[in-house]
């Protein structure tokens, strides 16, 4: 966008707002790829001291992530995920570009935002202030949070604030003899509480999905833009990454040299489970990503390892079931940012076949970098973990598999499924408030709790205020704070670094 306002021949073309949406589209999906989908799984056997499993990791994840990516492609704009869908990041990328572009009155209110973010940023705020009496420890707000409570779906966001809050202060909740037997010390985590509201929400959600897809869909009514991708070809879609799933489970193993330390029963298990465990996970992922921002990937990649886990697959299974779990999912939600980005730039779909070659475009955008991203840690990978740079998530797997699985794990894992089936039941397919309820439970940020109901309850005065007019402008000032959040984050977290070495 700066080069844009270069007076350089070379430079024109990027003042087009669909160039620039292929540039965000590569940045993006190049990040995304390089850290979630592909070194964080790697960093697992690794720290379980099993660096012969790394480069068969980094193959089956990639392959994942690029299966990933193309599902959402083909499934972008359906009734499963509409391109009418929240989509936070999008919006806030779209809107970037179009004050960049157009000037004037939105540019203002994107930079307002963007001040917002960056500034509200450093502020810290001590713990003890928001009821964590002697805590000596300090937080930042999340800005990201708060702006894109002004872009999600409203009931899906104000459950996945309460969720943050039950999470953030469980101790003070439940922490009392009352419920000893049913949540020790007041640990949520430790009772598989937030695991077994995902677990129930998420098959619940499925399930959902299926229905939708198999129930005819009610006429479009006048004046109405109807899905661009049938029901039908999502079925295809889907059909595909069943297949695909299975095959990348199969190499996964095979190249894992898992034949060596399980039976052929236990093999053809471990296949099924991995391939059906990628298959939900990257659909929860992508729901809980359409309609917050968020996407609870290593969480729900913690529940698919918990369940193996009690299945009784070996360490070196295990440790490639997490990676390939956690592979899937970043992708996926990614590639529906990028795709709302530029389902909005390109005017809506207003012209069908322009939003279908653009979306093509992304697509092509995408790959390049997912392929560019897998060469960039196939080389560097080594030179971080030979500094202990590896994903703190990665030692909380680790340490699971170490420890095991206490017994009445199940038990609890199946009694907690039941209030999250039922919420997300109550919920339904449009605002998904299971998932998302289990999504703030199994995120340990009060911070980003408070920042989400705040963020609410402005929306709701402004929408109070200015009525459906004060939509857009809503969402180009949430725009400017998600971006100054995010690079506020981007310069913070490398200054550390730089001032570390």
């Amino acid at each position: 966008m700066a080069l844009a306002r270069v007076p350089l021949a070379a430079f024109t073309r990027y003042r087009s707002i669909h160039v620039q949406n292929l540039a965000q589209s590569a940045i993006s999906s190049a990040t995304f790829g390089a850290a979630n989908s592909l070194l964080l799984p790697v960093g697992i056997p690794w720290l379980l001291g099993r660096p012969d499993l790394v480069l068969p990791m980094l193959a089956g994840a990639f392959f994942a992530m690029l299966l990933d990516a193309y599902l959402l492609y083909r499934m972008f704009d359906s009734r499963v995920f509409p391109a009418t869908g929240a989509w936070p990041p999008g919006v806030a990328a779209a809107e970037a570009i179009k004050a960049g572009d157009e000037g004037g009155r939105k540019a203002v209110l994107m930079g307002v935002g963007f001040g917002t973010g960056i500034l509200v940023s450093f502020v810290k705020i001590p713990l003890a202030w928001i009821g964590f009496a002697g805590s000596a420890a300090v937080s930042g707000i999340p800005m990201s949070a708060f702006g894109v409570a002004f872009i999600g779906n409203i009931w899906a966001l104000l459950m996945f604030g309460i969720g943050l809050l039950l999470r953030g202060y469980s101790g003070q909740l439940f922490g009392g003899p009352l419920f000893e037997t049913i949540i020790p010390k007041g640990d949520l985590m430790a009772a598989y509480i937030p695991h077994g509201f995902m677990i129930g929400a998420g098959l619940v959600a499925l399930l959902q999905v299926a229905l939708l897809l198999f129930r005819r869909a009610e006429p479009t009514k006048p004046g109405e833009v109807g899905a661009g991708v049938s029901d039908a070809e999502v079925k295809r879609a889907l059909g595909l990454g069943t297949v695909g799933y299975l095959v990348i489970a199969v190499f996964i193993a095979l190249v894992g040299g898992l034949m060596s330390d399980m039976s052929i029963g236990m093999l053809i298990l471990f296949v099924l489970y991995a391939a059906f465990a990628a298959y939900v996970h990257e659909l929860i992922v992508g729901l809980a990503a359409m309609h917050s921002g968020w996407f609870p990937a290593f969480a729900v990649a913690l529940i698919t390892l918990i369940i193996g886990m009690l299945i009784g697959f070996p360490m070196p299974a295990l440790a490639l079931l997490v990676g390939f779990s956690a592979a899937t999912g970043p992708a996926f939600a990614d590639m529906g940012y990028d795709l709302k980005a530029g389902y909005l730039l390109r005017g809506n779909g207003a012209d069908p076949a322009f939003e279908r070659e653009g979306r093509r475009q992304q697509l092509f955008a995408a790959m390049f970098a997912f392929v560019i991203a897998g060469a960039v840690v196939l080389f560097s990978y080594q030179s971080f973990f030979d500094q202990n740079l590896v994903a703190p998530v990665n030692k909380v797997y680790a340490a699971t598999i170490k420890a095991g699985v206490a017994p009445g794990v199940a038990w609890q894992l199946f009694l907690w499924a039941i209030p999250g089936a039922i919420l997300q039941f109550i919920g339904g397919p449009k605002r998904q408030i299971g998932v998302l309820f289990a999504t703030g439970l199994l995120i340990n940020f009060p911070m980003a709790g408070w920042a989400v109901l705040a963020g609410i309850l402005c929306r709701v005065i402004w929408e109070k205020l200015r009525g459906a007019s004060g939509e857009g402008d809503m969402e180009v000032f949430a725009a400017g704070v998600i971006a100054g959040d995010a690079i506020f984050s981007f310069f913070d977290s490398v200054s550390k670094n730089f001032w570390k070495r």
